[in-house]
């Protein structure tokens, strides 16, 4: 797969929003445009992850297609979906942020997740690295608004955390750096939606495709 990047420059603020997008859903746009708005960011980029290495991908269709779903879904001209992932062969997160970085230095990432994903997020191969490398933004979700409470990584990262009105420095601080945004929420999950509407029959080979941005990012609390 070629390596393909979104348009940049330096100084702008770009949040990543990583995952397998299977399928893209309105609840993906929800949460980026809602980063869009808070954070004053310049663009988000969706990073669609070729899959599980250590799971049957079989089932799963090729970051091509789930790409073009992905477009459809987005409909704005500061989203930009990816899948430079497949093309880098890189498995985990933390390997993604450290390319960009030294890629992009003069751009300012910030790092994009829902409220679900901080509650597992010390499991995440490197999370304290990531920590360090960008600030990262937690989206409020359904039965998540208390997850900076229970949440390990929150606790550990307590003193990193940005007071809600302040999140429109967010881009501009030096990580660690995390801000918890409340507001509208979304229900909608890729999983409720694939269970509701069956397997998806377009598939493509998935050739040389070795890297995930959610599910392969889990590892023993221990190797975090």
């Amino acid at each position: 797969m070629r390596l393909t990047l979104p348009p940049s420059a330096p100084g702008m603020r770009i949040g990543l929003y990583g995952g397998s997008f299977n399928p893209a859903h309105l609840g993906h746009r929800h949460v980026t445009l809602a980063a869009l708005r808070r954070l004053g960011l310049d663009r988000v980029w969706w990073l669609v992850s070729p899959g599980n290495p250590l799971k049957n991908r079989n089932a799963l269709p090729s970051v091509e297609v789930r790409s073009a779903q992905a477009h459809r879904i987005a409909r704005h001209p500061r989203i930009a979906v990816t899948g430079i992932e497949a093309a880098l062969g890189v498995r985990f997160t933390v390997q993604t942020l450290r390319f960009l970085k030294r890629r992009y230095p003069g751009v300012h990432f910030v790092w994009i997740m829902g409220a679900d994903s901080l509650g597992t997020f010390h499991r995440w191969k490197g999370f304290a690295e990531i920590a360090r490398l960008l600030p990262i933004v937690v989206i409020d979700r359904p039965g998540f608004t208390m997850t900076p409470l229970s949440a390990r990584a929150a606790r550990r990262l307590a003193d990193a955390r940005v007071p809600e009105e302040a999140a429109s420095t967010l881009a501009l601080r030096p990580p660690p750096a995390w801000v918890f945004l409340h507001g509208p929420r979304s229900s909608l999950s890729s999983t409720q939606i694939r269970a509701s509407t069956g397997p998806t029959t377009s598939r493509r080979p998935q050739a040389r495709l070795q890297s995930t941005t959610d599910t392969a990012n889990f590892m023993s609390s221990r190797t975090a």
